[in-house]
């Protein structure tokens, strides 16, 4: 979450992965990370309150996607997404997998998809 305090959103293999940022001006404003696990997981995916719903996410994620479509077509591209973002992801082809399960009060599913170019 935008919120979190910073030791929270550390991961020790932060190193590893691969992280990517949207911007309003010079301000940062979106951060999002991806790992290879089990495919490609994205993890991180966090816009400020004030910049949500003004695209940000969306460029973003398109960027996120068609950088590893460029390098690992045909491999898994997932996420667990919280149920109030499954719209977001939908848009982007994702589709939910298994059941909805509860990290930190708040309710997720799996969502997947196989990595094809994005049309512009």
């Amino acid at each position: 979450m935008p919120t979190s305090p910073l030791e929270q959103c550390l991961l020790p293999s932060d190193d590893q992965g691969r992280h990517f940022a949207g911007f309003f001006d010079t301000q940062m404003v979106c951060v999002a990370s991806v790992f290879q696990e089990s495919g490609w997981r994205l993890r991180k995916f966090a816009t400020l309150p004030e910049f949500q719903r003004h695209g940000v996410g969306t460029q973003v994620l398109r960027t996120i996607l068609d950088d590893l479509s460029r390098r690992h077509r045909g491999e898994l591209f997932w996420c667990d997404a919280r149920l109030t973002a499954m719209g977001f992801y939908h848009r982007f082809g994702l589709q939910e997998k298994g059941d909805q399960f509860v990290k930190r009060g708040v309710k997720y599913v799996k969502m997947y998809k196989v990595l094809t170019r994005i049309p512009e």
